[in-house]
């Protein structure tokens, strides 16, 4: 198939440092391409892809220092329309504003929709656009839209690559993605003290974000357990992933999808996350990690964290979280499109790929027997 990728112009593809977006694009383009389908990028001049490049801008948008992007993706679109006829599917990763100007060719475009739906702002649109066939990147991520015209639910999948190390000691754990008050890094603080071990916080701050670093998290960052190491990019990452006991996603939003699940995951590394969001979705509970609610509780799961087998973690990852799949499901949609049915409009039900079986809740009590304690547990292990 002929396909366009129309990617965000915050970073290059892949980003050079964060960006969650981005990543999967890339990942999900190098795919296709593997697959044989002759497939279009549309991001900024510093992306590195083996598909075609169309240059939108020539840098990543956030490292160059533009805030608004707006006018940057309406040019891009327009080249996007421009070149439109050539493509037998285009996939846009960029939300809303292409609407307008494709709601004619709604059969060959499909908007994988990445961010948050719960905020009302922007639920005018999707009413306005009901041809617009959406992807959803998990279930709860839909619900505020329940009547959208969703296509299907597809997760995402990040490329396998070789197995992880065999690491004989793992004594810290990890905390990577955004210093912002809705991923919670002062949780993650909580537990490390609590626990007595250590917590490495690999993370960016947002000029959004300074004010909640500078007065809740920066106080907090000259405890003797606590190690801030800024903003990490790939190369880092799965050793930094790899290394650690667990990773603590103590969300406190609804996150649509949590990338960095996926990529522990990868490493087999186990997740210690709050119910929120599309966390149920994502981790497989007693198998990639534990799911709780308060810290009592994620306390606890840092004991059981250490009792699980990572083999299991990682075989669950090339099981549901691959690239491989997540372009077989999007080809599934793509193939779909080009064969319109009435199926295609509001209120039916989509596919949903790779969800798994909802399992039970982690208690603060689970497996511990009344005379253990985190400091035994830990010296076995390290």
């Amino acid at each position: 198939m002929r396909i366009a990728q129309v990617a965000p112009l915050a970073e290059s593809v892949p980003p050079k440092l964060y960006g969650g977006t981005e990543r999967v694009v890339s990942w999900l383009t190098e795919e296709l391409v593997e697959q044989g389908h002759d497939v279009t990028l549309f991001a900024s001049a510093d992306s590195e892809t083996s598909a075609e490049l169309v240059r939108a801008v020539p840098q990543g948008l956030r490292l160059a220092g533009i805030r608004d992007h707006t006018a940057s993706l309406l040019v891009m679109l327009e080249e996007v329309r421009r070149r439109a006829s050539s493509f037998d599917v285009i996939h846009f990763h960029v939300d809303l504003l292409q609407f307008p100007s494709f709601r004619d060719s709604s059969t060959r475009c499909l908007t994988t929709l990445h961010g948050r739906l719960d905020l009302p702002d922007f639920h005018p649109v999707y009413r306005a656009f009901p041809e617009m066939p959406l992807v959803s990147i998990s279930n709860d991520q839909r619900l505020p839209l329940p009547n959208a015209n969703w296509l299907a639910t597809i997760q995402h999948g990040l490329p396998q690559g070789p197995a992880p190390k065999n690491m004989p000691k793992r004594d810290y754990l990890a905390f990577l993605g955004r210093v912002a008050p809705e991923k919670r890094p002062d949780r993650a603080i909580e537990i490390a003290k609590r626990t007595g071990i250590p917590l490495k916080i690999a993370a960016k701050v947002d000029p959004t974000d300074q004010d909640y670093f500078d007065h809740v998290i920066r106080p907090q960052l000259d405890h003797p357990l606590i190690e801030f190491i800024g903003e990490i990019g790939d190369h880092e990452k799965r050793d930094f992933l790899g290394n650690a006991i667990a990773l603590l996603f103590p969300i406190d939003w609804p996150e649509p999808f949590g990338l960095v699940m996926i990529e522990a995951m990868r490493e087999g590394t186990p997740t210690i996350a709050w119910r929120r969001g599309s966390v149920p979705e994502v981790m497989d509970e007693g198998v990639t990690g534990f799911i709780v609610e308060t810290i009592e509780e994620a306390v606890t799961a840092v004991h059981m964290s250490i009792t699980l087998d990572r083999t299991a973690v990682r075989k669950r990852f090339e099981q549901r979280f691959t690239s491989t799949r997540m372009a077989s499901n999007y080809v599934a949609e793509y193939e779909r499109l080009s064969k319109p049915s009435p199926t295609m409009f509001p209120n039916h039900r989509p596919p949903e790929y790779g969800l798994p079986t909802p399992v039970g809740p982690l208690t603060a009590a689970t497996n511990l027997s009344a005379g253990a304690s985190l400091a035994s547990i830990y010296r076995s292990v390290s």
